[in-house]
């Protein structure tokens, strides 16, 4: 299959790609971001410590690893459209294991569904990215992937939200401490009644993702040629760029701090008590999509794609220190920041680690477009190496929960973060311009 590259003299052949791109792009942050609510949720449920109930994030993420080099094959074979169908189909089959998961109250059954959620996922994620940094300017390539962040992000904003209306309205102290308190027949019937809470949303999930098979398979989504590069001419394969392996692994690290930062803030608020954990992520979800609106407005107008991953590499290891050395019973920053508008407050360390989404927003934005320059018919291998970094979000999660567990404290487990946000900042300086490994 050939890398998605749309004439810059056709303005109007575009713009239904993009809409379908978007949408698309609404279901990756809306699946994805779901991990966190259910990160905590399943912690209580399946009596889980914090090491075990991170591997929801590495069921997840692996499945780009494992899956991203078949899928590409898949995505050359079928092309953009069915190949974009086909991740969908996979995506409402997972969907539907939720339901014998939900009633069973079997984590492995979970983490096998978020495991086909996540392979569905890799062919969207593998067609869609090279799509959006082809389809006009290169120089303004992270401004469009920001744009498909806003829609990400702002379907991360919703995913908690929702899951806290449909599975937690009406629980009173749904948390492990209160749980723990109850006789062992009046905590099973709770939890099996909270547990059947999932079925339902899961149904709806899968009936819209099979509804959208069908209206991308018949979208008119367009094959468009590839474009050749002097550097491609002169490789024989994907690891001769330096550019696009240094990307890899900063993809690698900076979805491990995305994912800690989105999925982690939940435990973290569990832990410490707060009723509003299960919607923690939103607040990381709206950083980042302020993060992403800054990206459209500022990039290439006011800054360069390097210097919004070098921004955001600082920021991000400021951020750590501000986890590591806030309090946590103060809620003063939160009070400046949003406090008069009614949302509720969090302590200072936790508002340290939503603010760690507005410092990383435009990392993949960035990353992308810098990380294919030159590759022309390597391109869509390319892609798939930059997807399988994406594990960094099975393997950094991890490690953050082993540290927090070890150290019987979340807080502690954020260090894990900042050597992910120099590693982001040496690509930034100076990995993205290798063109040798001379």
């Amino acid at each position: 299959m050939e890398t998605a590259v749309l004439s810059q003299n056709e303005p109007r052949s575009s713009l239904l790609p993009m809409a379908i791109i978007g949408m698309l792009f609404f279901i990756f942050g809306f699946v994805t971001w779901l991990n966190g609510s259910l990160i905590p949720f399943l912690k209580v449920l399946c009596d889980l410590n914090e090491f075990q109930a991170l591997f929801v994030t590495f069921a997840f993420y692996i499945a780009y690893t494992v899956m991203a080099l078949p899928m590409s094959y898949i995505l050359r074979k079928t092309g953009y459209r069915d190949g974009m169908a086909i991740g969908l189909a996979i995506m409402g089959v997972a969907a539907l294991v939720f339901i014998p998961a939900a009633q069973t109250g079997s984590y492995p059954i979970f983490l096998l569904a978020l495991f086909g959620l996540g392979a569905g996922l890799t062919i969207l994620q593998t067609a869609s990215n090279p799509y959006v940094v082809k389809v006009g300017p290169p120089e303004s390539a992270a401004t469009r992937i920001a744009i498909m962040g806003i829609i990400n992000k702002g379907a991360g904003v919703l995913a908690p939200i929702v899951f806290t209306a449909l599975v937690l309205s009406g629980l009173v102290d749904f948390n492990t401490e209160s749980i723990s308190r109850l006789g062992e027949v009046e905590r099973v019937a709770r939890l099996e009644e909270v547990s059947g809470r999932l079925v339902m949303p899961y149904v709806y999930m899968a009936v819209l993702l099979f509804l959208l098979v069908a209206l991308v398979k018949f979208s008119g989504l367009p094959d468009i040629e590839e474009e050749e590069s002097k550097d491609s001419e002169t490789k024989s394969g994907i690891l001769q760029f330096p550019q696009v392996v240094l990307g890899a692994l900063a993809l690698f690290t900076y979805v491990g701090v995305e994912v800690i930062a989105g999925d982690t803030i939940g435990l973290y608020g569990e832990r410490l008590g707060l009723a509003n954990y299960a919607s923690l992520t939103s607040y990381t979800m709206v950083f980042m999509v302020i993060g992403y609106l800054i990206g459209v407005v500022g990039i290439p107008r006011y800054i360069s794609q390097q210097q919004a991953l070098l921004g955001s590499a600082v920021a991000g290891s400021l951020c750590v220190i501000g986890v590591l050395s806030g309090s946590s019973e103060s809620t003063a920053i939160a009070s400046v920041l949003w406090g008069w508008s009614g949302i509720p407050v969090v302590p200072d360390t936790v508002t340290f680690v939503a603010l760690m989404g507005l410092a990383h927003a435009l990392c993949w934005p960035a990353i992308w477009p810098l990380a294919l320059e030159g590759l022309g018919r390597f391109t869509a291998q390319g892609s798939a190496l930059l997807i399988m970094g994406i594990a960094g979000g099975a393997i950094v999660p991890l490690v953050f929960g082993k540290v927090a567990h070890f150290a019987d404290n979340t807080q502690v487990g954020y260090w894990v973060a900042l050597p992910c946000y120099l590693f982001i900042l040496f690509y930034a300086l100076k990995g993205h311009r290798m063109r040798s490994w001379s």
